[in-house]
């Protein structure tokens, strides 16, 4: 039988991770593992650090100035911030996809190729747009359309393609930060059945606020809360989501997950 090793099961790892804004800490003593091919949801109150610890995966904090890391991420059994570790390459293994849909004010067909052209894409453009769509679910429904702004897609449509357009780069993983939380509830479930999808090719790394959405569309969780006697958040229980939504082992996973407080 052949060994499974880290490397090879989880695509992230923490150790001890902070991260600090300034002389503020927003996150401490973060230690998760992310296993490939599924879907981590990260849950946990307003304000206790969710999406700075998301973010941290591809190293979009250092676009905020002062922000410092402590610990270590693995990405792949690599250190992401080693010296020797390009942060726009970071960025193309780990896609990002935002809270709010941001299409490029360029046509469909132009938000999947500009980025694909800047990381020097050379194949054939129409098959990894095509790609891309049919990747994000989306290709059927502006497959007609493809010269029109994606400006003129529908919300729902909007975030599908800012998906394809992260997929169009080839990354292992995808972050989503709240990625439905703009979206009705018919937009949404599209979004969840995506990821289902998505998760056979990619791991994925959600943020929601959405507790139903956890439980139903991913495989682990994270509960982040916020350190007693600081305010710094950290991962107070990492579980398989079934665990934490029937029977967690921290009494403030069950206080939040049942909604008595958060």
């Amino acid at each position: 039988m052949t060994t499974i090793t880290n490397e090879e099961k989880y695509v992230l790892q923490t150790r001890d991770l902070g991260i600090s804004y300034g002389h503020f800490k927003a996150v401490a003593g973060v230690n998760i593992n992310i296993e490939r091919n599924k879907i981590t949801a990260i849950i946990g109150p307003s304000g206790c650090g969710k999406s700075t610890l998301l973010r941290a995966f591809n190293r979009m904090n250092e676009l905020y100035a002062g922000t410092s890391i402590e610990g270590e991420i693995h990405f792949m059994g690599q250190n992401l911030y080693a010296p020797d570790v390009d942060a726009v390459e970071v960025r193309k293994r780990i896609g990002m996809v935002f809270q709010k849909p941001n299409p490029f004010p360029k046509s469909i067909f132009e938000n999947i190729a500009w980025g694909a052209r800047i990381h020097g894409y050379k194949g054939n453009m129409n098959e990894l747009v095509e790609f891309s769509l049919r990747q994000a679910a989306l290709w059927d429904e502006v497959k007609d359309k493809l010269h029109q702004s994606g400006l003129s897609l529908s919300g729902g449509q909007q975030q599908r393609l800012c998906i394809a357009r992260a997929i169009s780069v080839r990354p292992e993983v995808i972050l989503m930060d709240e990625p439905a939380s703009a979206l009705d509830p018919i937009a949404t479930l599209k979004i969840e059945e995506l990821m289902q999808e998505l998760k056979k090719n990619y791991t994925i790394v959600i943020v929601t606020h959405n507790m139903q959405q956890a439980a139903r569309a991913s495989d682990y969780t994270a509960m982040m809360m916020l350190s007693e006697g600081s305010r710094s958040g950290t991962v107070i229980e990492f579980a398989e989501t079934t665990t934490i939504f029937t029977r967690p082992s921290d009494q403030r996973t069950e206080g939040y997950v049942t909604g008595r407080y958060g």
